[in-house]
């Protein structure tokens, strides 16, 4: 896939721009603050209508908006040149492809695949596993439309579950008719993460030998709540758990309290890697996801790189361009131009919002 065309209206701090792409691999020059990750953020939102940077639309509209326009042109593997128009509004989106009104996501999701690398990404070693479930159910979810259902079948129980709980008049017969719902939705989760967690898995060690140049093994693991991917196990789990959950009033066991994690030399990258080790992990990891997406579809995304290559040595940043899929789309950002020995890239400058294509590339 190839991004030939993106147009912005009222999005964030630019009031209008629109940027044409020629070639392979296009640059964002700026300074910080002047629209660069907006711009790549708009690009990304094509693939699941969500945010890499934010999960409130609202935050998306300019200023004193009522709404943010997106038009994209798209030269396609399988649906040949295509267009899609995407409007943001406080209260919701519209989507249409090819003049088509879009109604159902999982009628849309997986036919147009972005991958994001950004600096926000080492939290996903750092940080909290609410985080890598929000990149994971984005991740299986974009390419699985069973594995959508089945999380919006468990979200929806589950918030009304909880509710249940919280309300203090819960009885065993109102919980039980909510757990027959989740419990059903929430193993199918189980067997679906545990499943794409291992495919990423391996292209992740595969990936992160390249970066690291096999100077240490690296692998993902994943860590569910409750590992038995049995509706009926997990049924009788929430049932003999009640008076707990009752007590503290929401849900203790099932797949919104999994995790995963990464490690390296078969320790827990979180306590002992380095934060060099933590950074290529995490390169490797959405160079994974780039192989996985495209394994999955046939489509090969676009890569999304934004401003993150600073904190790697000389070495691991060259091997990372050199891990990337030579025939795939890159847009990425930075304050300075990228080195010349990466070769010849399409240049843009970013200034306060504004985009203005530079008269020679380079």
């Amino acid at each position: 896939m190839r991004l030939r065309k993106l147009t912005v209206r009222h999005f964030r701090n630019a009031g209008f721009g629109a940027l044409e792409f020629s070639g392979r691999r296009h640059f964002l020059v700026g300074g910080n603050g002047q629209g660069k990750t907006s711009l790549l953020e708009a690009a990304g939102l094509i693939t699941a209508l969500r945010s890499f940077r934010t999960a409130d639309n609202k935050l998306l509209i300019g200023h004193g908006q009522p709404c943010a326009a997106l038009a994209y042109v798209i030269e396609h593997e399988r649906q040949g040149e295509t267009h899609v128009t995407l409007k943001l509004r406080a209260d919701g989106k519209e989507l249409w492809c090819d003049q088509a009104r879009v109604t159902k996501l999982a009628d849309y999701l997986g036919k147009f695949p972005t991958v994001v690398f950004s600096s926000q990404d080492l939290q996903l070693v750092r940080g909290s596993p609410a985080l890598r479930r929000r990149w994971l159910d984005l991740t299986l979810a974009a390419m699985d439309a069973g594995y959508l259902r089945a999380l919006q079948t468990a979200t929806r129980a589950l918030a009304e579950r909880n509710a249940l709980l919280k309300s203090g008049r819960a009885g065993a017969a109102e919980l039980g008719a909510f757990e027959q719902t989740l419990a059903p939705a929430a193993a199918e989760l189980i067997a679906r993460r545990s499943a794409g967690l291992l495919a990423l898995g391996k292209k992740l060690q595969a990936a992160y030998a390249r970066i690291a140049d096999d100077a240490e093994p690296a692998s993902l693991a994943y860590d569910p709540n409750f590992p038995e991917p049995s509706a009926e196990a997990l049924l009788a789990r929430l049932e003999s758990g009640r008076a707990r959950d009752q007590q503290f009033r929401t849900t203790l066991a099932g797949p919104h309290r999994d995790d995963f994690h990464f490690t390296v030399k078969r320790t827990a990258a979180k306590d002992f890697a380095s934060e060099g080790q933590q950074r290529s992990l995490v390169l490797a990891l959405r160079v994974a996801q780039a192989a996985w997406f495209h394994e999955k579809s046939g489509v090969r995304p676009v890569l999304l790189a934004d401003d993150m290559l600073g904190e790697l040595d000389p070495a691991r940043r060259a091997r990372f361009w050199s891990a990337l899929d030579p025939e795939a789309q890159i847009i990425a950002t930075g304050t300075h131009l990228p080195d010349a020995d990466l070769g010849a890239w399409q240049v843009f400058e970013v200034a306060d919002g504004t985009f203005a294509e530079k008269a020679a590339a380079r």
